[in-house]
């Protein structure tokens, strides 16, 4: 099953997010993201937070739909994110594409991705997406269809992956160790519409940038 996580990010233009999906994936909210379900007109499975961003029409809205809160103490030792993550795990996600998970605060931008590891560890594909940047976790295989030119970068989230081999682009690789500490595998370029990348261990973000970036 894919569930679209929403969060409380940067969003940027609106407009790209209609009709980039097919309507059979589950939606949760955590907290103020439910106002940008509300401004596409999406539907939750539910709103998950301590509800300190959700504008009081857009959760009046949600509860007049009969939309399900799951309200958390603000003191607590998980973020909203992680808590719908949870959420969505129990619901049986298989895959889970995050919006509005990236911006805003660096540090909220981190926890959203590192929050993702574990998930990935239990067969759980997921990805961040804004109309910008694509970025995804990977700990096995991916393979990124886009266009010539375009930039990826790669990044380590574990100390070390190992056997990283990379083809489709300007600068291969072939089965190095990329490390955190030594982040060198960046803006790479696309060669063609498609990109591979491998490794044996490890976990990689993946940052496949949709527009042209500086």
């Amino acid at each position: 099953m894919k569930f679209i996580i929403m969060g409380n990010g940067l969003y940027g233009d609106i407009n790209f997010y209609s009709g980039k999906f097919s309507g059979a994936e589950s939606i949760l909210c955590a907290d103020g993201g439910a106002n940008y379900a509300y401004q596409l007109g999406w539907h939750p499975a539910a709103i998950v937070g301590d509800m300190d961003s959700i504008r009081p029409e857009v959760r009046a809205h949600f509860a007049d739909l009969g939309v399900p809160f799951k309200l958390l103490s603000r003191r607590k030792d998980e973020t909203d994110t992680q808590a719908v993550l949870n959420l969505a795990v129990e619901m049986g996600a298989a895959e889970i594409i995050m919006l509005g998970s990236l911006g805003k605060r660096l540090d909220h931008t981190l926890s959203n991705l590192y929050s993702g590891m574990a998930l990935l560890q239990q067969d759980i594909k997921i990805s961040h997406l804004t109309p910008e940047v694509c970025v995804y976790l990977v700990n096995k295989k991916l393979e990124i269809l886009g266009g010539q030119g375009e930039l990826v970068s790669i990044l380590s989230l574990t100390d070390t992956a190992r056997g990283v081999t990379i083809s489709g682009f300007e600068y291969p690789l072939h089965n190095v160790c990329l490390e955190k500490s030594n982040p060198y595998a960046v803006s790479n370029v696309m060669t063609g519409q498609k990109g591979i990348i491998t490794l044996r261990e490890g976990i990689l973000a993946v940052f496949h940038y949709l527009r042209a970036v500086i």
